[in-house]
């Protein structure tokens, strides 16, 4: 697991209900727990806290190891710098405490002159995993002043050493880290410590994901994401359409390229309509539209397309030669049922129901949750890409790891809710996120926006509804 899963977990975890209070608890009492059983009670123990919540860890294992040890708290910093609700909440409790000696840091002469001989064990819980560079003052002086004791007491860091990955950071015996060990954490010791995350972050799909999905890269025109919807036929013109508005809300430009006949039933200034000859896609086609692809950043291939033979070989050949990522829905799942090896070395994202999925493997996912995201990921490792399955809890896969979304009510029943999500998906490819977070949260935010929908007007609503409540979704995704 990365740094960034912890971000996200947390997120997710408070979405679930899990505060982050029971979470700075969970992790200042385990620290406590690891130094008690590592090193025994009666000890005399220094803990070095900032005004960050790693400081807040810091002084929840304060209040704990003050059971049965002597415990002396150093801030180093300006109480009133304390950032979070949860680190000054516990910040408070421990001044009303008569057993724990407090003593405030706020600047690097009140640090250099201080003697440490009498402690047995300093916790550094003074920077976390979001700290950048070298410490700056007073913190540097701290990482020195514990640096000086290394070899003399036992030096236990919080989460990581702080400093690291600079040249200046504590030289701790070890780090209590939390819930699992990091790909990023290298050079020092750890100790993994449990802080009440349930299995479920493993696999759902969350406000977490979707604020990381969501992160704009530029400020010009353009620069956040260009998707191509290909879509349309002389049966349909609405289905290439809804991805295409729930797409706008996302990114910065919206392509729709549709055969000519359906085309014309399209007005809508926000999005770029690029009309083709006929009623329906023909291999004649290909090369205009992959022209187009040229300059987008994502594809989405299949929104009403529909099923005519001339279609179905369209859709093949243009796979072939797009080098975009794309997202296959609808019935360019059907083209691609009879050609599954177009795909290879592709970025791609299949997103059929069970009906599709059962065409394009033969399969019907069947039976609980882990059996369905079994198949589901059996078959994307087969394909080489990222399988979304459509159903009361979506499952989305990239054949390692599988991912699930509980968002959306019955009301998303109504035909052309798997077009809005065909659009979504393409928008977070386009934004520049790999297949499987694309696809999981893609599901996440158009459930999202469903149950906008839905707690405004019951379950009885349209597509278009939907699509129209993304950037709400997106709203509460980012200040949530």
């Amino acid at each position: 697991m990365r740094i960034e899963d912890v971000y996200i977990w947390d997120i997710n975890a408070k979405w679930l209900g899990i505060t982050p209070y029971q979470l700075m608890e969970n992790a200042g009492a385990g620290v406590a727990r690891v130094i008690e059983e590592k090193f025994g009670k009666g000890l005399k123990i220094a803990v070095f806290s900032s005004t960050g919540n790693n400081g807040g860890d810091g002084f929840v294992a304060a209040r704990h190891l003050s059971f049965e040890n002597n415990v002396t708290l150093f801030l180093v910093g300006d109480e009133i710098k304390i950032r979070s609700d949860e680190a000054r909440h516990n910040w408070e409790i421990l001044k009303h405490l008569d057993f724990i000696t407090i003593k405030v840091l706020k600047d690097s002469s009140q640090i250099k002159p201080l003697n440490l001989d009498e402690f047995d064990v300093i916790v550094d819980a003074l920077l976390g995993a979001g700290s950048k560079g070298e410490p700056r003052e007073p913190i540097r002086s701290a990482v020195e002043k514990i640096n000086e004791y290394a070899g003399k007491a036992k030096i236990v860091s919080v989460d990581l050493p702080s400093g690291y990955p600079s040249d200046v950071r504590v030289k701790c015996d070890f780090a209590v880290t939390f819930q699992w060990d990091k790909e990023e954490y290298r050079d020092f010791k750890r100790v993994v410590a449990k802080i009440g995350y349930p299995k479920e972050l493993y696999h759902l799909v969350g406000p977490g994901d979707a604020k990381f999905a969501l992160q704009k890269k530029g400020e010009h025109k353009g620069q956040n994401g260009k998707l191509l919807v290909i879509g349309g036929s002389e049966d349909y013109f609405g289905a290439p359409y809804l991805a295409a508005k729930a797409a706008s809300h996302i990114v910065d430009l919206v392509y729709l390229a549709m055969p000519e006949y359906s085309a014309r039933r399209i007005n809508d200034p926000n999005i770029i309509l690029r009309p083709f000859d006929g009623k329906n896609f023909t291999k004649e086609d290909v090369e205009d539209v992959l022209a187009i692809a040229d300059n987008v950043d994502a594809v989405v291939l299949g929104p009403g397309i529909g099923e005519k033979v001339e279609t179905k070989d369209f859709v093949v050949e243009f796979l072939r030669w797009c080098e975009k990522p794309v997202v296959i829905d609808a019935d360019a799942l059907k083209a691609v049922a009879e050609d599954l090896d177009v795909l290879k070395g592709k970025k791609f994202v299949l997103t059929p129901h069970a009906g599709e999925f059962r065409i394009l493997f033969g399969e019907k996912p069947e039976g609980s949750l882990e059996e369905k995201a079994k198949l589901v990921m059996e078959k994307a490792n087969a394909v080489g890409g990222t399988i979304l399955l459509k159903g009361v809890y979506d499952i989305t896969s990239d054949g390692k790891i599988w991912k699930y979304n509980k968002t959306g009510n019955r009301g998303m029943t109504t035909g052309g809710t798997g077009d809005v999500l065909a659009g979504i998906v393409g928008a977070l490819l386009a934004l520049g996120n790999e297949p499987l977070r694309a696809a999981s949260v893609g599901a996440f935010l158009n459930g999202i926006a469903g149950d906008t929908v839905k707690d405004e007007m019951g379950e009885n609503f349209t597509a278009l509804d939907v699509a129209k409540k993304v950037p709400f979704a997106i709203k509460w995704v980012l200040e949530f």
